[in-house]
């Protein structure tokens, strides 16, 4: 069984059920419209050219359930995507995308990912455990964070990051294919200087819609994502920090 099933099998209880759920969800995901995708956004809910620095802090528990702050990262490369545990979206993602992505980086000291939770009345410390430990992911550079309120989670996510705005959904069939929550699927890159440099909407890009737009579009997404943390990483580290 692999990282990706472990998760969806264990937040939905019964593998005929959570696999019901997990590909009802691809096919609703495949017969949804999606508009073309650029090649890097700069941010989600409001364009922006050029990058643009954090300029608030945001305090979470993490999957140890220790209390840590994002601008503990400061002086490290890292993603930052939004997630929560039972989304089948989420499980696909995270146990594929993010998972290459760290086993490529996770050796150098100053790379780092902060998955955060929009549903943290659900996602308990304990079940951000049972998730890490399913992906293989070591708390010193990948984190799984429970930032308490929701409101005021989504509210930095949409606000401070610029990720899509957060929908609760409320269709049942919806809530059973897609999870409770519509979200953003994408990374962002944040440099040493806190600064948020680029958006990489690997996720949608997977799509059969974005592959009929745009065959390379996902390869190129890939490899663009990889290179700029690359760059990011051999750069100097700031002096100060």
């Amino acid at each position: 069984m692999n990282r990706t099933t472990t998760i969806a099998l264990f937040y939905t209880g019964v593998a005929i059920v959570s696999a019901a759920i997990v590909g009802t969800a691809f096919w609703i995901r495949s017969k949804r419209p999606i508009p073309e995708i650029p090649s890097i956004v700069n941010s989600g809910r409001e364009e922006a050219t050029h990058w643009f620095p954090i300029q608030k802090d945001l305090a979470a528990t993490n999957q140890d359930n220790q209390p840590v702050k994002l601008s503990d990262l400061r002086g490290k490369v890292w993603l930052v995507a939004e997630f929560f545990a039972v989304c089948p979206h989420c499980a696909v993602r995270n146990g594929a995308e993010l998972r290459e992505i760290y086993d490529a980086f996770k050796d150098h000291p100053d790379f780092h990912i902060a998955c955060i939770s929009v549903d943290p009345e659900t996602d308990t410390p304990d079940k951000l455990t049972d998730y890490a430990k399913a992906l293989g992911a070591d708390s010193k550079n990948w984190w799984f964070l429970n930032a308490g309120d929701p409101a005021t989670t989504h509210s930095y996510m949409e606000n401070e990051l610029k990720f899509f705005g957060i929908r609760k959904r409320t269709d049942p069939v919806d809530i059973e294919a897609n999870g409770r929550f519509a979200h953003d699927l994408a990374f962002m890159l944040v440099d040493r200087e806190f600064n948020v440099i680029g958006k990489w909407p690997i996720a949608d890009a997977r799509s059969d819609e974005a592959k009929k737009l745009d065959p390379g579009l996902y390869q190129r997404l890939k490899d663009d994502l990889f290179k700029r943390i690359r760059t990011e990483l051999d750069k100097n580290e700031t002096p100060g920090i």
